[in-house]
């Protein structure tokens, strides 16, 4: 009827039953971290320096999808002039570019 104390202990899991039951939740954790969280700050971290390094006549394309040239770029405005036919030009939001297709040389310093 009653259990023996050496049965109910290993019932229990031992002395370390609660912290072996933290295990797969630390692991899980961990995997997600470095599968999920850590590319994901990476692929931010690339699109934000990419932002900075705009210049005038980048090809660049936009989240809804349109490619275009960068006609003007203010580094202390949020958005940018983008020209996506021959004197049609549109202001967009500096974060809404998505890719740069193609970039330009830096203008050589004068001397």
């Amino acid at each position: 009827m009653f259990i023996t104390p050496a049965h109910a202990q290993t019932a229990a899991g031992g002395p370390m039953g609660g912290l072996g039951s933290f295990v797969p939740l630390i692991l899980i954790f961990v995997i997600f971290y470095f599968f999920i969280i850590r590319p994901q700050q990476k692929r931010a971290k690339e699109h934000k320096n990419m932002l900075a390094a705009l210049r005038r006549g980048d090809q660049v394309v936009t989240g809804g999808g349109v490619m275009g040239k960068v006609t003007r770029v203010k580094d202390d405005d949020q958005e940018i002039e983008v020209e996506i036919a021959e004197g049609v030009k549109v202001k967009v939001v500096r974060s809404t570019i998505a890719q740069v297709v193609s970039k330009t040389e830096p203008a050589a310093e004068k001397s």
